[in-house]
């Protein structure tokens, strides 16, 4: 009690269907499957190339104060 069984699931779907309707539903189970295929192939082209560094971010320099800690201007950007 609690789970679905096989025969509920067969409901489900047929109602899905009906509503939905069979273009309609085709197409949707036709995009997921589009995106499952496209996961697959992004995740087998990530892994493709292991030996190959991953690309460096370098950071940027931090920037001067403007003021010093008694509040006297440092620099001048006017």
């Amino acid at each position: 009690m609690g789970s679905f069984s096989p025969i509920h699931l067969l409901v489900l779907a047929v109602v899905a269907i009906l509503l939905l309707g069979g273009g309609r539903f085709s197409n949707l189970m036709g995009d997921v499957a589009k995106g499952v295929k496209n996961f697959k192939k992004g995740m087998a082209e990530h892994d493709e190339d292991p030996a190959k560094p991953a690309p460096r971010i370098d950071a940027q320099k931090s920037a001067d104060p403007a003021f010093d800690r008694d509040g006297n201007r440092v620099r001048d950007d006017r």
